[in-house]
């Protein structure tokens, strides 16, 4: 991940109550990690949105993030329990987690917050450097619609958040094809509620890759391809398809 790309998460609070309730892909990464058994790494775990499910679950964990304020809200939500987490900062193109295991994922489409074709390769290469042979690693990114992303997207909408203010947030969606990146700027004016009349404002940039192209990127970096799904229930990749799903097995 960039640490260009942190605005978005300079609220952890804000974004732990926003995704805390998405919990579509931990029964799929329930069963993966009751198929390979031992320690599962979340990478890019964030505020433990999927770490700390899976863990009530039975499973160890080790959780790893390169945003200090996002991993200190998740470890802070299990300070008081008894769940086998382990929370450590780092960045997941440089592992240093001093242990092999059987099954590593990223979920939240965080693999798009890796910009560039070098990020992308050190990334992989970390996840495989930290695999046992047959290893699993399994992670989502957003299929690239392209008429969808050739249109330059504004929009405003109106919206009352989990801390009970209403919210004006006007968006600009733009899409770079030499890139593949797609830039997100927001501005958010509070209309009502606590911080009534004040404005936020991040931006976030997000890497698109192609179906083939990422079996090239994957092969490359010595994985193989078990699955592709569309969703998190197992539904076969089409046209049509607003996400990938990948199942990758260490060779």
């Amino acid at each position: 991940m960039f640490k260009s790309n942190f605005e978005k998460y300079n609220d952890p609070e804000q974004y732990d109550l926003e995704y805390q309730n998405y919990l579509n892909d931990v029964p799929f990464l329930a069963e993966w990690a009751n198929k390979q058994k031992g320690t599962v790494v979340d990478l890019g775990c964030g505020t433990g949105r999927a770490t700390i499910p899976l863990a009530q679950k039975g499973y160890k964990l080790i959780g790893v993030d390169l945003h200090e304020g996002m991993l200190n809200h998740a470890r802070g939500k299990t300070m008081n329990d008894s769940l086998s987490v382990e929370w450590i900062l780092q960045d997941c193109t440089k592992l240093s987690l001093n242990v092999l295991v059987s099954l590593m994922y990223m979920t939240g489409n965080s693999f798009q917050h890796f910009l560039t074709n070098e990020s992308q390769n050190q990334l992989l290469q970390s996840v495989h450097n930290h695999l046992e042979v047959n290893g699993v690693f399994i992670f989502n990114t957003r299929f690239p619609i392209l008429n969808e992303l050739a249109e330059v997207d504004e929009s405003t909408r109106i919206y009352q958040d989990q801390r009970n203010r209403k919210i004006r947030e006007k968006t600009k969606e733009t899409y770079h094809p030499l890139t593949q990146i797609l830039h997100c700027t927001s501005s958010r004016e509070i209309l009502d509620g606590p911080g009534k009349g004040s404005i936020e404002q991040d931006s976030i940039s997000l890497r698109y890759v192609f179906p083939l192209e990422m079996v090239r990127l994957l092969t490359q970096n010595g994985f193989s391809i078990l699955k592709t799904y569309s969703s998190w229930k197992k539904e076969p990749l089409k046209t049509s398809s607003s996400e990938m799903i990948f199942v990758c097995i260490k060779n």
